[in-house]
């Protein structure tokens, strides 16, 4: 009688057979080649993914409508991943902070192996299943908050677990993968496949699969905040004026939205401090306490802020 296999082997078996591991065929030589080659064939891999993501645009759009809903009632976005698809959710995160003029607790991103898995690979981290449920019910994640789990072959525990976890404490729950009718995207209501398949170095979904992921958290964040009236027009008023070219670019942005003078939206911008403010201001002929309190009334949404309030 042969030894029993290795606990992980059923699944090592199962991520064999998933076409982000195979390889690309006619690369056996690849390391011989020319850069030239070397350049050509990974900038033609990340050629075909306008394609990829164009399939998935059904699904994308439902996932906005999903997110959108969760983030007007109050709710929060919580990304979850690990290794590379953990940390470009993680980048994704902390930059809607300074575009869109939410809070920190607005979107968060929870990672295997903790913040500290942000700068540094822990990959064993991915692999505990236990960790990703403890996470999501430490975040007292409900039914106001929306999940998206981001894991290229849809096998990661700590991924799956919080997502099963978020869907049984009533959350909305997404699962954003780069193989089909993955373990992922069956613990989850709702699924974007970004089918990518083959990597030029095979099995590195760092490359394209990364590259798709990239942009689907990208979709999902911008269009929920679009939807949520975060954005006047394709104008970025959310934005924190923290520095020099923050201060250029929202003074720039305030002078196209509205139409009125540099020195009308200098004097808005001093008073409001914040671009949504100033444009409610200069729209509506309120101060800036009362444009606050309008957007508030909102839940910062700028037209809404607008149109509710006529100009004195």
């Amino acid at each position: 009688m042969s030894d029993p296999a290795p606990a992980g082997a059923a699944q090592a078996e199962d991520l064999d057979l998933l076409p982000t591991e195979q390889a690309v065929a006619g690369l056996d030589d690849l390391d011989t080649r020319p850069t030239a080659d070397v350049v050509g064939l990974l900038l033609a891999s990340e050629a075909r993914l306008p394609g990829v993501l164009d399939q998935a645009r059904a699904q994308l759009e439902a996932a906005v409508e999903i997110v959108a809903a969760k983030l007007a009632d109050g709710g929060r976005l919580v990304y979850v991943g690990a290794g590379t698809a953990g940390r470009i959710a993680a980048l994704d995160a902390v930059e809607c902070r300074p575009t869109f003029g939410v809070d920190d607790e607005t979107v968060i991103a929870l990672l295997a192996g903790g913040p500290d898995a942000s700068g540094v690979a822990f990959e064993a981290a991915e692999d505990d299943g236990p960790a990703g449920r403890s996470a999501v019910e430490e975040l007292a994640i409900g039914p106001r908050d929306a999940v998206v789990g981001v894991t290229a072959s849809g096998r990661t525990p700590y991924v799956i677990a919080a997502l099963e976890t978020a869907r049984t404490r009533g959350a909305a729950t997404v699962a954003v993968c780069n193989n089909p009718a993955s373990p992922a995207a069956g613990a989850a209501e709702h699924s974007v496949e970004l089918l990518t398949g083959s990597e030029v170095v095979a099995g590195s979904t760092r490359l394209s699969a990364a590259t798709a992921q990239k942009i689907a958290v990208n979709v999902i964040s911008t269009a929920s905040f679009v939807r949520c009236g975060r954005t006047y027009g394709g104008w970025m008023v959310g934005l924190q004026p923290t520095n020099a070219k923050l201060e250029a670019r929202a003074q720039r942005i305030l002078e196209e939205a509205t139409g009125m003078s540099p020195g009308a939206v200098a004097t808005a911008m001093a008073a409001a401090t914040t671009p949504d403010v100033a444009l409610v201001m200069l729209l509506t002929g309120l101060t800036a306490p009362e444009a606050r309190r309008r957007l508030d009334a909102h839940h910062g949404h700028v037209r809404l802020a607008v149109q509710d309030s006529p100009p004195a």
